[in-house]
């Protein structure tokens, strides 16, 4: 099959090395830079499966920034372009989607587009009339960064928003090039696809709060709450997953997934969907007042990024935190490898580590790392299952 892949983060990155395992692929991007890496097969993202596939692996891969040369290769083209959430307009910024779209139209109007990205409740419908085509079909995508490749490779499922011969040939392709031959495949009307992409990542942002919210209870109240977790946890019904506090949900699906949500809630009846999105503002409310009262005169931030083995800090919880800590007068320096500025929001970025935690009254970092072991009673993180 000859597929093309337009936008190469994470998402599109991950399902053109899948499938140029077996497939013909020409993946496309509009960064000259990123282009010229793929080539020289260094990969732009921190995913280790990525790094290996493009160093190792024998894959019928082209890169380009010829959007008319990966338009015209296509039987299929896959839309992985960014769709950031506006916040002055609730809704996610499906520009580049709609682009990608309408100049394939013209060039190929036979290609058949996968949408990747992820968008509201009702787009794919919404753009089969905008366009004329019924060539438009949305299947989601359920990755974690830095584990991108890895999850393609294993799929939890593999969801097609089109009930038809097309749809299943297209998702019996994704199973092909898995490592799961028993991969679950369901096959939906586009509407629910686009849904279970917001439920599902929902879901997850509820069981972050849930055990912020449990973490909040237990530092307040003085309780350790590692244990009420591990006590909690050995409910199967509940799990040992996915519950270590942090600083607040973040990385770059939840929390814009979780607001899209909930502004296609409009004029729905909801109570725990809006409650979701709240409780992310008041966990970070909380971490940063525990922070002020410590009336410390600089605060260091260990890490922009939400999780280890990661390079992307947008939306990262930290951020807000960083916020609140400066209206408050407190001087915030950042130290963040991956990032080469003398500044980030305003404030120092520290490239020296050393200099950073001699500066550092008190160091906020959402995941503990063994570099920090000589500074541990400066530390304030509430990591409790790597901290100790």
């Amino acid at each position: 099959m000859k597929i093309s892949v337009f936008g190469l983060g994470y998402v599109g990155l991950a399902n053109a090395l899948l499938l140029a395992q077996n497939e013909d692929v020409v993946a496309f991007d509009i960064l000259d830079k990123k282009i010229e890496m793929l080539e020289n097969r260094v990969s732009p993202l921190e995913d280790n499966e990525i790094k290996q596939f493009l160093s190792d692996k024998k894959v019928k891969l082209k890169f380009t920034n010829n959007f008319s040369k990966a338009i015209e290769h296509a039987e299929y083209a896959i839309i992985a372009t960014p769709t950031d959430y506006d916040e002055e307009m609730n809704y996610f910024d499906t520009s580049t989607v709609e682009s990608v779209i309408e100049r394939g139209l013209i060039i190929n109007p036979n290609i058949i587009f996968i949408i990747k990205s992820t968008v509201p409740v009702g787009f794919t419908l919404e753009m089969r009339e905008k366009f004329k085509t019924e060539n438009i079909i949305f299947s989601p995508e359920f990755l974690r960064e830095g584990l991108a490749l890895y999850d393609n490779l294993y799929p939890s499922r593999i969801i097609v928003g089109e009930c038809s011969s097309r749809a299943e040939k297209f998702a019996n392709v994704l199973v092909k090039n898995s490592k799961k031959s028993d991969a679950k495949v369901l096959l939906t009307n586009s509407t629910e696809a686009e849904a279970i992409k917001l439920f599902s990542n929902t879901y997850l942002a509820m069981r972050v709060s849930y055990f912020n919210e449990l973490d909040t209870y237990s530092e307040i109240r003085g309780l350790d709450a590692r244990q009420i977790i591990e006590g909690v946890g050995l409910d199967p019904r509940i799990g040992t997953h996915y519950n270590n506090p942090s600083f607040g949900y973040g990385g770059y699906c939840l929390p814009k997934d979780t607001k899209q949500l909930l502004a296609n809630y409009d004029r729905v009846p909801n109570n725990l969907i809006r409650a979701i999105v709240d409780s992310n503002k008041t966990r970070k409310d909380f971490i940063a007042q525990q922070i002020i009262e410590k009336d410390p005169k600089t605060v260091g931030i260990y890490r922009l990024t939400m999780k280890s083995n990661s390079d992307n800090f947008r939306y990262s919880s930290i951020q807000g935190i960083m916020e609140i800590l400066k209206k408050e007068g407190i001087n915030v320096t950042v130290f963040e490898p991956t990032l080469q500025d003398d500044l980030f929001n305003e404030c120092e970025v520290l490239q020296d580590f050393d200099l950073f935690k001699e500066r550092s009254d008190i160091i906020l970092t959402n995941r503990y790392d063994q570099n920090l072991e000589d500074v541990k009673d400066k530390i304030y993180t509430r990591d409790v299952f790597n901290r100790d």
